[in-house]
């Protein structure tokens, strides 16, 4: 099986300088070492070829012969061409060359000692296992007053189930952050933490814009040309009695202060706005219509 090539491996063009390569094989060793990635077979894969790239193009002689013949540089490279070390990487190659033994970073601390003494023979670094990531979709009502949601978790162990406790006033889009709940940690590190991401479900009778409400109300014509007093449904609150002022025209808001949702930093609540939608009769007894028609004989003409 022809090998890939080194320049893929690494991610670098062919005309890429030393310092760049070396840049690219330190990010896919230290990303791609088994200690950080254990049972990774694919991560293996990419560690291995990442050393087997930059045995060839970290060294300017071998470089060279690998840009003019390719996959058969090997065969060609000579008595210079560099022989069996006794390091655990072919052509005597040694990682913890590129990554130097007198800086600031310490392959014990980074790949736990894979690379016999250049590593101090250090216990890997314990870190902190990744987060994980779901979503669900909650009642509108439970995301105005918080409440509790069951959520099932696929991790290494299996199925965990969670009770999620729900704020008040959470809106889609939110995200809430278990601290803990997420993947094992890394060689005795902490675990991770569960982010969900929250979706509201929507409400048969309510809209939301941020902490305000908004409702429909229909009313009568009468209703809207003397005023009255009707009912409209709250979230928080039930029914309230609201006063609709005479001369009421459709598609008027009448603002319910205090009755939208719980904003959480201010502890306040939103308003709730009520559009008024006028409804006009389209079935009238004979009785009715003289009344209207007497009516319109009264009422100035509407401009036009």
């Amino acid at each position: 099986m022809a090998k890939p090539n080194f320049y893929d491996v690494l991610g670098v063009s062919k005309t890429a300088t030393q310092d760049q390569i070396r840049k690219a094989y330190k990010k896919i060793a230290r990303e791609n070492h088994p200690d950080a990635k254990p049972n990774d077979k694919a991560a293996a894969d990419r560690f291995k070829q990442a050393n087997e790239a930059y045995e060839v193009l970290g060294d300017e002689e071998k470089r060279k012969k690998y840009d003019q013949f390719g996959d058969a540089y090997e065969y060609v490279q000579g008595a210079g061409g560099g022989g069996g070390g006794a390091g655990p990487f072919p052509g005597g190659f040694d990682p913890s060359s590129v990554f130097g033994g007198g800086g600031d970073i310490d392959l014990g601390d980074i790949f736990g000692g894979a690379f016999g003494g250049r590593s101090r023979s250090r216990a890997p670094r314990a870190r902190k296992g990744e987060d994980l990531q779901t979503s669900i979709t909650v009642p509108f009502q439970m995301a105005a007053d918080g409440g509790s949601y069951d959520v099932s978790l696929q991790k290494e162990s299996g199925v965990e189930r969670l009770a999620v406790k729900v704020p008040p006033g959470v809106n889609t889009g939110d995200v809430i952050r278990l601290s803990g709940q997420g993947h094992a940690g890394i060689q005795g590190g902490p675990s991770g933490d569960l982010l969900i991401t929250v979706h509201v479900a929507p409400h048969p009778v309510f809209k939301r814009d941020g902490d305000n409400l908004t409702v429909d109300l229909p009313i009568s014509v009468t209703e809207a040309v003397l005023g009255a007093k009707v009912d409209v449904p709250t979230l928080s609150e039930g029914t309230v009695v609201m006063t609709i002022p005479a001369g009421t025209s459709s598609g008027a808001k009448l603002r319910l202060k205090g009755k939208g949702i719980l904003n959480r930093k201010s502890g306040e609540r939103g308003d709730q706005y009520v559009q008024i939608r006028i409804v006009v009769p389209t079935s009238l007894s004979g009785r009715a219509r003289e009344l209207f028609q007497e009516l319109s004989n009264e009422l100035p003409p509407i401009p036009r």
